[in-house]
């Protein structure tokens, strides 16, 4: 498996940590999370998407396979948490050390 890029890692790092700050902190005031095609776009839709679904629910990411190309970097994970469970795809969109979208969709 490639290295996780830098904003990637400390993305999966807070989630593992249950840490909505620091996750909230790696995307831009305008960043965007796309899940399944639901947009929340900006830190407080962000939060509230989260709250319930992603950190909220206790969430843990487990990276499997990582592919980069430019500043898209597609990670397929096991996602396990007490909103839903299952295998996804996360797509993000970098910006340097910012995560400027995070897309999870399925295989």
């Amino acid at each position: 498996m490639s290295e996780l890029p830098t904003p990637v890692a400390k993305l999966v790092a807070a989630v593992a940590a249950g840490d909505t700050e620091a996750f909230l902190a790696l995307f831009p005031a305008d960043g965007v999370v796309d899940d399944w095609g639901r947009r929340f776009n900006g830190h407080a839709a962000i939060r509230t998407w989260s709250d319930k679904e992603f950190i909220g629910a206790k969430g843990v990411l487990t990276p499997r396979k990582v592919s980069r190309s430019g500043d898209t970097v597609t990670v397929d994970a096991g996602w396990k948490s007490e909103y839903y469970s299952g295998d996804s795809r996360f797509v993000f969109v970098l910006d340097g050390e910012a995560i400027r979208e995070m897309r999870i969709t399925g295989h």
